[in-house]
């Protein structure tokens, strides 16, 4: 079944690209960075594939899919500081998220946010969700854009590069990023799993 879907989506994807060239790249990668999850280990190498035949600049391609990924941000950004803060602020005590961890939240993005979006735009998975929670925090708003758009383009000209160079066997990345994938969701699930296990205990210890 999951097999089935990715492979639908993949072949959306293509068919985007194929006839709407880097505005379909510059519209794939937005949706990505918007917090749903196109695979963009399918858009920039199949993109950086047709590079390899001709059609497509390298440079443009990474610039289209950089541009995107900003735009995709703004999105999630918006969501977060205009309606993600406001729901945090009245209910996150139900998951188990308190205003001091709010006020840590805003004071991590104020120090480090800089960094903590440029790594985590390098980053796969992570970098679809971090305007969200960037943008619940109220980080500064130009930095926010410029440290996304410099984290955005080495990643997307990397993919593209190595769609590039493997020229009809792009679709071989598809393997190696769904076991990172993988790896990176077992350590996002411990983690979560750990988050609730604490909090539950000290809330358990309060009482």
């Amino acid at each position: 079944m999951v097999t089935s879907i990715l492979e639908f989506v993949g072949r959306v994807i293509i068919s985007v690209i194929s006839h709407s060239g880097y505005l379909g790249i510059v519209l794939l990668m937005g949706i990505e960075s918007a917090c749903i999850p196109l695979p963009s280990e399918v858009i920039m190498p199949f993109s950086g594939y047709l590079v390899s035949v001709g059609r497509f600049r390298l440079t443009w391609v990474a610039l289209a899919g950089a541009f995107g990924c900003n735009a995709g941000s703004l999105v999630a950004y918006y969501v977060g500081s205009l309606g993600g803060r406001p729901l945090v602020e009245k209910y996150g005590r139900y998951l188990l998220v308190t205003h001091h961890d709010l006020e840590m939240a805003d004071r991590f993005f104020a120090r480090y946010g800089d960094w903590a979006v440029f790594i985590a735009r390098l980053l796969p998975v992570i970098r679809t969700f971090i305007a969200f929670p960037a943008g619940v925090s109220r980080m500064n708003f130009l930095r926010f854009n410029i440290y996304t758009f410099l984290g955005s383009l080495p990643w997307c000209w990397a993919l593209a590069y190595a769609g590039l160079k493997l020229g009809e066997r792009w679709t071989s990345l598809r393997t190696y990023f769904h076991r990172f994938d993988t790896l990176l969701g077992v350590v996002i699930i411990v983690g979560a799993v750990w988050f609730i296990h604490n909090r539950w205990k000290n809330r358990l210890r309060s009482a």
